[in-house]
Order: C-alpha cells, then sequence, then structure tokens
C-alpha cells in the first residue's frame, strides 16, 4: 500500500490515505487520474482493474443502504463500473433463504447474516452481475467514511 500511495502522489493526488491491504484509498484530487492501473503495469508487471468513486457516490452508497443490520460484517455493498445487467434468476437461485439484495444504480447491497464466507451468493456475485464490481463490507465503508472526513 505504501507503493501505491506514492504512485497516486506522483500522479498529482494530495492527502492520500490507505486502508488494510485491498486497494482502499481516498484522496484528494480536481480530477481522477486516468492511467493509474496502466502505471502499475508498467511499474509491477500486473494489470489491476480500478474503480475510483467521487465522494458524493461514495456517500451516497452508504445513506441508500436499505438494510439496518448493526453488524457491519453481515452487509456488503458491491460497487460496480457500469449499471449491472443482473441475471437475478441465478442470484436468487444462489441466495439462501438468510439472504437478500438490492440493486440500486452502480450498488448492489447484499445482507448476509450468516457470513459471507460459505454463501454461494457472495462467490460469485460478480459473475452475475454482468460488470465488473468490488465488495466491501460495512466495517470497511464505514472506515473509509472516516477517513473521507479528515480529508
Amino acid at each position: 500500500m505504501k507503493k501505491l500511495k506514492a504512485l497516486l502522489e506522483a500522479c498529482s493526488c494530495q492527502r492520500v490515505q490507505t486502508y488494510i491491504q485491498s486497494g482502499n484509498v481516498v484522496f484528494e484530487r480536481e480530477s481522477l487520474p486516468e492511467n493509474v492501473g496502466e502505471l502499475i503495469q508498467e511499474k509491477y508487471g500486473f494489470e489491476p482493474r480500478v474503480l475510483f468513486l467521487e465522494k458524493t457516490a461514495f456517500l451516497k452508497s452508504l445513506t441508500g443502504n436499505p438494510f439496518t443490520a448493526t453488524k457491519g460484517n453481515q452487509i456488503h455493498l458491491y460497487f460496480c463500473q457500469q449499471e449491472p445487467r443482473a441475471d437475478t434468476e441465478k442470484l436468487d437461485a444462489l441466495k439462501t433463504d438468510s439472504e437478500q439484495y438490492l440493486i440500486k444504480g452502480k450498488v448492489l447491497y447484499l445482507y448476509a447474516p450468516d457470513g459471507i464466507g460459505r454463501s454461494k451468493l457472495a462467490a460469485s456475485m460478480e459473475r452475475h452481475l454482468g460488470v465488473p464490481a468490488t465488495g466491501r463490507n460495512l466495517n470497511t465503508i464505514n472506515k473509509l467514511v472516516e477517513m473521507l472526513e479528515k480529508i
């Protein structure tokens, strides 16, 4: 994450902060850096999928959460690059009786009270969304919100 932070700072990003080892980063910049994935490819030999969310959209996704569970590891937000083309029949077939999901715009909200470790729905979520996506649990989302409030 130190190398990712340095790379973003070299792309004119300010106040760069990282959180855990999964590529969560918050920063300030007038416009989004367009070639971060390519720069990582050049420097480190792999090109990750990069998804940028502006602060307003990120905070809106949190307030749009339809689930009221208080345990942050029971609610997961899947951020999609485009509006999902979800195969809801397959998603419904994979979910357990206790799991629920809802798609709002470019975000899929998943309530998994039994955890996602054994969840067949969570394991194949991106494949059935039909678009690239990345998921984060509510604990991580809340931590990123705290970080955003400080920049």
